[in-house]
């Protein structure tokens, strides 16, 4: 785990050529550790929407990681999100970022404190949306984990997967708009991280419970929950229709197709997709 360095370039919120190259090299390198899965559709996007992109989500991941740190006590995840959330209201400090993360500086991981470079690489002029989406995503981050993940029925599933995950459709279709004026449905986009959501809490049932954690809805079986996921990845087919760029496309369709072929798999018996499986459904998808 590496230090919360500040320099002169950091303070200023500014970056030179180089050190925005460095910066997208760390990047890259940082979602190889955090989400492998989420680098194959990231390589087909275009130059500068591929850059801002893998910012936007590293934001999301950084918080993220604090919602599911196995060591943190929920009072400090409540303190962290809520202050996160407050502090993207307004133009970042690194000073500000330094102060919060430092009493949890051994514990948290380098994604979380980078959090401030990843906001740093993500460009002015879509910075506010995607600032937006992440701010509301660690509050409703910090609320459920106060209520203790307890979902009740499926408004509280609904609930916390848009936070979770439909924040990440929003923010992606803010994105979409900035950069070549591709217009998307919000509720689709909402239903898009959603889909996606349900397939990986039907994917880690297992895994949660030793954990400790549910997300499924009370009384709920896998018969429900499966029809949930397919409810929204449905609506999620409907969600990429309206995109006609190539390279937005890819990346929708992309973990789309493998949520549909996580899903027939999970209803085989089987825990997952094979590698052979998730290449031929990507190289299937880009070919098309």
């Amino acid at each position: 785990m590496v230090g919360f360095k500040i320099d002169i370039s950091i303070m200023k919120g500014t970056l030179d050529m180089n050190d925005t190259a460095k910066l997208h090299e760390e990047a890259y390198e940082m979602l190889k550790e955090t989400s492998r899965t989420f680098l194959i559709p990231i390589s087909y996007l275009s130059p500068g929407l591929k850059e801002t992109v893998s910012s936007a989500y590293l934001c999301m991941r950084a918080i993220d990681e604090i919602e599911d740190h196995p060591e943190l006590e929920a009072e400090s995840k409540d303190h962290l999100l809520r202050s996160i959330s407050e502090l993207l209201k307004k133009p970042v400090n690194a000073e500000d970022m330094k102060s919060l993360f430092k009493p949890y500086k051994s514990k948290l991981p380098e994604v979380t404190l980078r959090l401030y470079d990843w906001i740093r690489l993500c460009p002015a002029s879509i910075k506010e949306k995607v600032l937006d989406s992440t701010s509301t995503m660690a509050k409703g981050m910090a609320d459920w984990t106060m209520k203790g993940w307890n979902i009740r029925d499926e408004k509280d599933l609904d609930d916390y997967t848009f936070y979770v995950a439909g924040l990440v459709g929003v923010m992606l279709s803010d994105i979409w708009k900035w950069h070549d004026n591709t217009e998307t449905k919000k509720d689709l986009a909402i239903a898009f991280g959603r889909g996606l959501q349900s397939v990986n809490i039907l994917r880690n049932k297992i895994e949660d419970k030793e954990r400790g954690v549910s997300f499924y809805p009370d009384g709920w079986d896998n018969d429900q929950m499966f029809s949930y996921a397919r409810r929204n990845l449905a609506l999620a087919d409907a969600y990429i229709k309206d995109i006609k760029s190539a390279p937005i496309l890819n990346f929708c369709r992309i973990p789309l197709a493998l949520a549909h072929g996580t899903l027939s798999a999970l209803s085989e018996g089987k825990e997952k997709m094979n590698r052979e499986s998730v290449n031929a459904t990507v190289k299937q998808v880009v070919a098309e």
